[in-house]
């Protein structure tokens, strides 16, 4: 995939609940991989670390449906006062209020298959 494809869809769905939701991708990752650091060394610290990436995880996904909502209310603030708009600019409007969501269930995802395979090797 591009680069600038993908800065582009970063700053187009909004910057800032994308960088708040980038954090909390990266805050999951971070946690996870100290999870798994601390298998052997501390069993309490690895089970707080999956806590704290499960909590992540979650926070990305409801930040990623918030900004979703918050971009679906400003484009139909923006049809509102318009009115008759072209049904192009409509679809450009959804696209751009669905980013969100989709970097949230994309964190949520990532953060989850690492969270399952700490959690399966937890149970070894």
């Amino acid at each position: 995939m591009n680069v600038l494809l993908v800065s582009n869809r970063f700053t187009e769905g909004g910057p800032l609940f994308m960088s708040l939701i980038l954090i909390t991708l990266l805050l999951s990752i971070f946690f996870i991989i100290r999870g798994f650091l601390n298998l052997k060394k501390d069993e309490v610290v690895s089970k707080r670390m999956l806590s704290l990436a499960t909590d992540a995880s979650l926070l990305g996904l409801a930040l990623g449906f918030l900004g979703s909502v918050l971009g679906l209310i400003q484009a139909f603030d923006v049809v509102q006062s318009l009115g008759d708009i072209d049904s192009g600019v409509m679809a450009g409007g959804l696209k751009v209020s669905l980013l969100t969501a989709t970097f949230g269930l994309f964190t949520f995802v990532i953060s989850r298959i690492g969270i399952l395979i700490l959690r399966w090797i937890q149970k070894e």
